[in-house]
């Protein structure tokens, strides 16, 4: 495997191809190895496709394709041209191919930076200010979880100019609220100017069982043996750009492919875990530092950066005991073959471009969305829920847990210690406005334009820029009014010009914001307020760094020159103003519990049928920290008739209630402890009404109760519920599709109910 791997890296012929047998291994989609003949015969195919074309429609009459491609959460080291020890062959081939931007910058999380990518606009003054999940209502224009329609994303304004678009993978640009099966939709990636969506609308998804939408519809997981969600999207990409160039040759097109990968939960087949056995028992602090001297070998960062120091929390590895170095090297070797399998899946894609005759006509983009997360905190974690509650995992429980890391048993995520490693030399983590949470890769590939492969681009840029270079590179204007909505004025800078020109000059000025934490760049300089949640802003402690000659922040200068913080700080406040950063909050995990008065979710009445789709987690009922009553009206025709009645959630949290064996059960599953509740008495054959009953005693925590035509048959207290989000997997009626919540019925498939439900109605109080 690992020879194939190197074959990539070799003679400009071989790396034309970028898959063939180096992937053919470890792919799933063959079994075959190509051999040298074979992939000879593929690069004349392409030739020969390419002169069909261009005789076709004339040497300067196609216009190019589009590509971007997103990595979710992956720091500014983790790939091999960016100084990893991590297999990334065909992320590498594009960089060796094309550009390396060692200076360009993100927001600090997901959703304002695909905002931001998408339509080449800040994302507060567009309505996404931080991530979709938060909606706080019509008096934070900035925090709507949405791009307003004035913003036009780059598949509205394509369509415009004769584009096909196509969107894949993860979305998180729609308030959480609104994933539901009946809409709406305006904020979906239809509704946002793509032809065609697969993938999943919110924040994360599981790898092995995706909450799925393909176009505006949900549909069911494919059952397909050793189903990932990474291939499953690449399979889809591959068809989007085989339809449109077997069926529309003539028509361009523009393709988001935007991976869950590297986001908890970190799932990847074990056999891309097995290729990095050994390799990280040296521990963090080695990788790290081998990390840093290979960025300067590689001229990625300049020669004279600093590495910074660990980071507050993460301990020397030589302090860690053994079995926390077992455990967390396992953590980051699941880290690592995710990576090398999702780089496997980019080049199966460029792989078809090839084969299609369209990779020398395609400008791919590649970045990530921001710095690496420390959600995996000291101990990492095992159990996707738990830190979004902020509840600590026992280093015990973790360990017990170790053989399932990467596997549909866990939603694993690595601890703080590797997390720093992958945004090396950088201090901190994703969320934050440091280098480490803003500061990521970019590669730009397109050979029409690029002459100078393999270069280095040092100019300061921002995700903003993306878009309106392609707009320059593509010589078009972006249109007054889209669907007859006025459009506001781009607020990125094209940098087209540094393709061919290394000196060319970058963006000048950059303001950063998430959740009242706040940075400002200038001209090489750069200052970061640190913010302490609930704290007045004015009590922010604001440090200085000149980053052109302190690359990695490892300087505070406010002191030493507190004229220029005062003039930096004015400048972050004219550009707050000039791009709406106001009002501010720093709600951080209270952004869960905001629910707009404007949206379906505010109401404390739900009714629910039989037959209802999946309802996403984010839109169902928010019992979090209320009392509230389930009541469901059924039938049993037969004493045999059992399963569940709803279910929201699945084996890491949720909650579900269900008859087995006569009885009524309700379960609510903390993450770390299930509550149980089982009936003294047998549900009766016949009609009946089923009643779930939660009274809060104090904050998120209560008892429950559950009733048989209107007799109370048992109760029990649940010691702690969910304080910011129950689950990852939404509700069903009268099954549990995906993971079951119950280990009771983990055999049982989804454990339809056999007898009938009339309805759910759902009381909130």
């Amino acid at each position: 495997m690992d020879k194939g791997l190197k074959v990539l890296r070799k003679s400009p012929f071989q790396k034309l191809t970028v898959v063939a047998s180096a992937l053919a291994l470890m792919s799933g989609c063959s079994s075959k190895m190509i051999t040298g003949q074979e992939v000879k015969a593929e690069v004349l195919k392409t030739k020969t496709n390419e002169q069909n074309k261009t005789q076709k429609n004339g040497e300067n009459s196609s216009k190019p394709n589009i590509v971007y491609i997103v990595l979710d959460d992956s720091g500014f080291s983790d790939i091999g041209s960016y100084g990893s020890e991590i297999k990334t062959p065909n992320l590498d081939w594009l960089a060796e191919n094309g550009l390396r931007y060692n200076n360009s910058h993100v927001t600090p999380v997901c959703s304002p930076t695909r905002a931001s990518l998408l339509t080449g606009r800040n994302p507060h003054d567009i309505g996404m200010s931080t991530v979709a999940n938060f909606d706080m209502g019509p008096d934070y224009p900035n925090k709507r979880g949405r791009i307003y329609p004035e913003a036009g994303t780059i598949a509205e304004v394509l369509n415009e100019y004769g584009y096909n678009n196509y969107a894949l993978g993860k979305w998180h640009l729609a308030p959480a609220h609104q994933v539901t099966p009946a809409g709406p939709y305006e904020n979906w990636p239809l509704g946002k100017g793509f032809d065609r969506f697969y993938g999943f609308l919110e924040d994360s998804g599981d790898q092995y069982r995706p909450e799925l939408i393909q176009d505006n519809s949900p549909v069911d997981v494919p059952k397909k043996e050793n189903y990932h969600f990474s291939e499953d999207i690449v399979d889809r990409a591959d068809q989007y750009v085989t339809d449109q160039v077997s069926v529309n040759p003539d028509k361009p097109f523009f393709l988001y492919l935007s991976f869950g990968a590297q986001h908890q939960p970190v799932q990847v087949p074990q056999k891309y875990i097995d290729m990095y056995k050994g390799v990280y028992d040296k521990g963090w602090d080695k990788i790290r530092e081998d990390r840093f001297n290979k960025q300067k070998e590689l001229g990625i960062i300049p020669k004279d950066t600093k590495l910074t120091g660990l980071n507050p929390g993460v301990k020397p590895w030589v302090q860690l005991s053994d079995e926390e170095k077992k455990v967390f090297v396992r953590f980051q070797e699941a880290y690592a073959g995710f990576l090398t399998h999702t780089d496997e899946q980019i080049g199966r894609f460029i792989h078809k471009l090839s084969s299609l005759g369209e990779l020398d006509n395609t400008m791919i983009v590649f970045l990530s969305d921001n710095g690496t997360s420390s959600m995996g905190k000291n101990t990492g974690s095992i159990n996707h829920t738990l830190p979004y509650n902020d509840v600590p995992e026992k280093l015990a429980d973790v360990v017990k847990h170790i053989d399932d890391i990467g596997s549909d048993r866990a939603g694993a995520e690595f601890p703080t210690g590797w997390a720093q490693v992958s945004n090396t030399p950088f201090k901190f983590y994703k969320a934050t406005t440091f280098e480490a949470g803003v500061h990521t890769p970019l590669i730009i590939y397109y050979p029409k334009k690029i002459k100078d492969k393999g270069g280095i681009r040092k100019q300061y840029l921002h995700v903003s820029d993306i878009t309106p270079t392609v707009y320059d590179v593509l010589g078009i204007d972006l249109p007054k009014e889209i669907n007859g909505v006025k459009q506001m004025p781009l607020q990125g800078k094209s940098f087209a010009d540094t393709f061919d020109n290394p000196k060319a000059s970058g963006r000048d000025v950059q303001y950063y914001e998430n959740n009242g934490q706040r940075a400002i760049y200038e001209d090489g300089w750069k200052a970061v307020a640190l913010h302490k949640s609930g704290d007045p802003y004015e009590n922010d402690n604001w440090q200085l760094y000149h980053t052109a000659e302190d690359f990695s922040e490892t300087q505070d200068l406010a002191a030493k020159y507190p004229k220029k913080l005062k003039e930096l700080q004015a400048l972050w406040e004219k550009e707050a103003r000039k791009y709406g950063v106001f009002p501010m909050t720093d709600i951080a995990g209270n952004g869960f519990l905001t629910i707009p008065s404007d949206s379906n979710r505010a109401k404390n009445s739900f009714t629910f049928y039989p037959g209802m789709s999946r309802l996403s987690e984010a839109a169902s009922p928010f019992i979090i920290n209320r009392s509230y009553s389930i009541t469901i009206p059924i039938n049993r025709n037969k004493a045999s008739d059992d399963g569940v009645l709803l279910a929201l959630g699945g084996y890491e949290s949720g909650y579900t209630l269900y008859i087995k064996n006569k009885k009524l059960i309700y379960e609510y599953n903390m993450g770390n402890a299930v509550y149980r509740i089982q009936s003294n008495s047998e549900v009766p054959t016949g009609p009946s009404t089923i009643r779930y009953d939660f009274t809060k005693t104090e904050a998120n925590k209560g008892i429950g109760h559950i009733f048989i035509n209107g007799q109370e048959v048992g109760e029990g207290t649940i010691e702690h519920t969910h304080q910011y989000k129950i689950a990852f997997e939404g509700l069903d009626i009268g099954k549990d599709t995906l993971y079951p919540v119950s280990s009771e019925y983990k055999d049982e498939g989804e454990f339809k109910f056999t007898g009938e439900i009339e309805k759910v109605i759902y009381q909130l109080n």
